[in-house]
């Protein structure tokens, strides 16, 4: 099963939508995505996922324009698999580096600058993060008030685990639409807690930030239209 949560262009966050496949192929992407635009889903500016087979191509077909970024929790995780675990700590611990600088600019540096340290010793990290940079710094792009909740999928886990636990005690199912009736019921509840909720997800003033004002054409491609931003898992 996948689930798509979304933030508005006022900074509300809302369930897209879900679906149950067999696989997660391009087609099966493709076609998931394809759903939530004919739902009405558009303006989407940034997708966060993990590196699902053929997710990416399907964001590039289906939502032209989006950035894509790659789950930092997921990413660095397939890291530490090709670490020694002596060595777990200090790669984690220089990885996550690269979040904790102030600017965009400084971001992207800094994934070089760890890819140059790890390199001697670690070479198969080093090229990971030179082949991931583009994805891994997606989030680099918008507000610094977005990134703690744009570089990964976290928030998308939490309703993931709420699912999970509802349906393990189901156990086995007859059928797709009876995963859909109990996963649906789970993402209505959660989408309803979100719509009353005190403070909004992201922030009026930083999603204005965002918005469409002055010469659009001297503006990056990622900030002329209002934004919706998904997250796939």
């Amino acid at each position: 099963m996948v689930i798509a949560t979304g933030v508005t262009v006022d900074g509300g966050r809302e369930v897209l939508g879900l679906d149950v496949g067999d696989s997660e192929d391009g087609a099966f992407w493709t076609a998931f995505l394809r759903s939530l635009k004919a739902r009405g889903l558009h303006g989407v500016q940034l997708v966060i996922s993990d590196a699902h087979t053929g997710l990416k191509q399907a964001i590039g077909a289906v939502m032209a324009g989006a950035c894509w970024q790659r789950c930092r929790v997921h990413f660095l995780r397939n890291v530490l698999a090709r670490v020694p675990k002596g060595s777990a700590e200090m790669v984690a611990a220089a990885i996550r580096t690269t979040f904790a600088q102030p600017t965009g600019a400084e971001v992207i540096e800094q994934v070089d600058k760890v890819a140059t340290m790890l390199a001697p010793k670690f070479p198969a990290v080093a090229t990971m993060l030179a082949d991931a940079k583009a994805d891994l710094t997606a989030f680099a792009s918008f507000p610094p008030a977005h990134w703690a909740k744009t570089w990964s999928t976290n928030p998308l886990e939490r309703v993931n685990k709420e699912v999970k636990r509802r349906t393990n005690v189901v156990g086995i199912f007859p059928g797709d639409a009876a995963v859909l009736r109990l996963a649906g019921a789970v993402l209505i509840e959660a989408h309803d807690e979100w719509q009353v909720a005190e403070r909004r997800y992201l922030s009026e003033g930083s999603m204005a930030k965002l918005a469409a004002t002055g010469d659009d054409a001297a503006k990056p491609k990622e900030v002329r239209r209002a934004t919706a931003e998904l997250v796939a898992s």
